[in-house]
């Protein structure tokens, strides 16, 4: 088999599997705004960005990053993620560029991460990147309420304390559950990975 036909199988493997990434993210994304997780609802799509950031390195985890984020948004504009729709009508302009970086990102740090450990470590590498998205996600969405969306979260928070608030009341039990089914997952993401790997040689 010649180089460029190799190099074309690649580059076809990686575009079917953003794409097949692309509306796995997009599904779970809509299907878990409705969950009663209110005021905002759990990520489980931070599961397919990872394997996509470790199967195509980090620019492919910033664009499914993107992907999640873009599918955020919509859910704010339509009202569907109540929360994130308070967000949006008190700035759409910062709510939109809170959301496009906080998942850009995640999916970003994913592919950095998991580059850098797996080479010594595939296992290691896939946990710790299973690890690093939820807290990227949900560190840069409590830096930036806090920052640019004060006024909505004291409004939210009443008499408790805007930090512990936005921390543990309003992030808290959902940051664990995520980064919880991470953890559990980050094996079988090592699993799929090399399964998908192999089908592609």
């Amino acid at each position: 088999m010649t180089k460029a036909k190799t190099k074309q199988q690649s580059k076809t493997f990686k575009i079917v599997g953003l794409g097949i990434l692309t509306a796995i993210i997009i599904v779970l994304q809509v299907v878990t705004t409705y969950f009663p997780t209110k005021p905002f609802a759990i990520t489980l799509a931070l599961i397919p960005i990872v394997i996509g950031a470790a199967l195509f390195g980090k620019g492919a985890g910033a664009y499914l990053g993107a992907v999640f984020s873009a599918v955020v948004v919509v859910m704010c504009i339509i009202g569907a993620d109540l929360g994130g729709a308070m967000i949006f009508n008190a700035n759409p302009v910062l709510c939109v560029i809170m959301c496009m970086l906080k998942g850009t990102a995640a999916g970003f740090v994913a592919g950095l991460v998991y580059n850098l450990i797996a080479k010594k470590n595939q296992i290691l590498g896939a946990v710790a990147a299973a690890f690093c998205a939820p807290i990227v996600n949900t560190g840069i969405f409590i830096i930036g309420t806090l920052l640019f969306f004060r006024e909505t979260l004291q409004s939210w928070a009443g008499e408790t304390d805007i930090l512990f608030f936005a921390v543990i009341g309003l992030t808290g039990v959902n940051f664990l559950v995520e980064l919880g089914v991470n953890m559990v997952l980050a094996p079988v993401i090592v699993r799929i990975i090399n399964a998908i790997r192999k089908s592609s040689k």
